[in-house]
């Protein structure tokens, strides 16, 4: 290795942003730390290039997606992938052209680690740094994580603090969203379950105790009401039918407060896994099935069968040791030795006794239909990886779940494939008939790029796709806005 291929990794992408000379020899043997880089400035708006292919007439609006991007400073850098700044992007199509622009939402942790000069604010798997203040947890909230729409303004998610709201057109951060007065502060995890009609349903986890959040369409506050768990396990997600919340308590559990909070955690799996079932209508109604150990992040929509019988997918790993843990070695560029999680079938049935039947289909960041979210369904969505060779994902997928067969778009190894959003087409009733609209970091192009994929026929590849200027870190998760 030379000064000439060294100083051609540290410009992966072309001055928007800066690797350390860590991560810079980190990026001459993985150039798939492209996906975890360091961006130093909001993107403004831009126009795509066009590669293939032209988007449908009807496909016009917005996909917002969120994730870090920034994640080390002069110093030091943080602990673990899930604690880089928030960074929203904003991927519009109309008339067959696309559009991109990008901001970090402006928290109060960016704020104090940029007037540090220094990653100092703890979270999931950074340790505070001298200076650190949190007066409360808004003060370590990365707003990193997810986003949703809610009464003309758009909210970056985290799941232990509040949402931030932000101007959907230009990004800019207009501050904490405070449901009420006397909740301010309270968290709200980044995964909200949405139903058809628009109501919202969310979680806010502190211990063995919840707060379950029910907003209308506008995200007015509806209600808002405690509830005790059977344990306090870490939960990124949950899951709902029309008629119940499906709270799936991992053997991964709180034993003390403390930062990172990984360190308050303890795997134990002798405990197995409660599925902790809630009837919307009275909460006090409640089942708790028992479930063999495992681990999660993601869980795919949940449906109800006539005789009362509940399924819902999830992608399930043996232990935490796989993204949970090695979140900071991915930052670090080293090669993370864990296999990608695995689909499985959840199956709650009406007289208490539960199944989990594992597939050996890789499978991550699920998704679905969300006009027949918690109703009986047929197909869902996600994300793939057959190489363990190679971190994050590099294809699409499509499960039918009624014909039990799976449609495959493999990007190839030179790929980082992020989650993808099902759009519905404009007067369409049937399930899943539309498109799939999502990004990928393509290595040797270096640069970001937006795909449409006609989401009956995955398997054909993307049927239009443009390409940024620029290269983007990896996101976690998005939301799609019809103009």
């Amino acid at each position: 290795m030379n000064r000439r291929d060294i100083l051609k990794s540290a410009a992966l992408l072309g001055g928007a942003s800066l690797l350390t000379p860590e991560a810079v020899w980190a990026a001459a043997a993985n150039d798939w730390i492209l996906g975890v880089a360091d961006v130093e400035n909001d993107i403004a708006p831009t126009g795509l290039t066009r590669l293939h292919g032209r988007a449908p007439a009807e496909l016009t609006g917005t996909l917002f997606r969120n994730g870090p991007a920034k994640f080390r400073r002069p110093g030091g850098a943080v602990g673990h992938w899930f604690d880089g700044d928030g960074m929203v992007r904003k991927f519009q199509i109309a008339d067959g052209q696309a559009r991109m622009s990008a901001r970090f939402v402006d928290t109060v942790k960016r704020r104090q680690d940029t007037a540090a000069d220094a990653v100092i604010t703890p979270g999931y798997g950074t340790a505070a740094g001298p200076g650190a203040r949190l007066s409360s947890p808004d003060d370590a909230n990365a707003a990193n994580t997810s986003v949703m729409m809610a009464g003309g303004e758009l909210w970056a998610l985290w799941e232990g603090g509040s949402p931030t709201v932000l101007d959907p057109v230009t990004l800019e951060t207009r501050g904490f969203k405070t449901l009420r007065p006397d909740l301010k502060g309270m968290p709200f995890l980044a995964h909200p379950r949405v139903q058809p009609d628009g109501t919202v349903w969310n979680l806010g986890l502190a211990g063995k105790q919840a707060v379950v959040w029910t907003l209308a369409p506008d995200g007015a506050l509806r209600n808002a009401q405690v509830i005790p768990l059977p344990r306090g396990s870490y939960m990124h997600d949950f899951t709902a039918t029309a008629r119940h919340l499906v709270v799936v308590l991992q053997p991964w559990v709180q034993e003390r407060l403390s930062m990172p909070y990984t360190t308050s955690m303890v795997w134990k799996p002798e405990l197995g896994t409660q599925v902790l079932v809630l009837d919307k209508s009275d909460l006090t109604k409640r089942r708790v099935f028992e479930l063999p150990p495992f681990f999660f992040f993601h869980l795919g929509d949940a449906w109800e069968e006539t005789d009362g019988t509940i399924r819902f997918d999830a992608c399930v790993d043996e232990d935490p040791s796989g993204t949970a843990a090695n979140g900071g070695a991915l930052v670090r560029g080293e090669v993370v030795r864990a296999a990608p999680p695995r689909r499985a079938l959840v199956t709650l049935r009406a007289d208490g006794r539960a199944d989990l039947v594992r597939e050996a289909v890789s499978a991550e960041f699920p998704r679905g239909d969300a006009r027949f979210a918690g109703e009986v369904r047929r197909y869902s969505v996600h994300v793939t990886n057959e190489r363990p060779d190679r971190p994050l994902f590099q294809g699409v997928a499509v499960r039918d779940w009624r014909k039990d067969v799976e449609q495959v778009f493999d990007f190839g190894p030179r790929h980082l494939v992020e989650e993808t959003v099902f759009v519905p087409r404009p007067g369409s009733r049937e399930e899943l008939d539309g498109w799939l609209v999502g990004t990928t970091v393509n290595l040797d192009a270096k640069a970001t790029e937006l795909h449409v994929f006609d989401a009956r026929r995955v398997q054909q590849g993307p049927i239009a796709a443009w390409r940024a200027p620029v290269a983007l870190p990896v996101t976690f998760h998005g939301v799609f806005v019809n103009a």
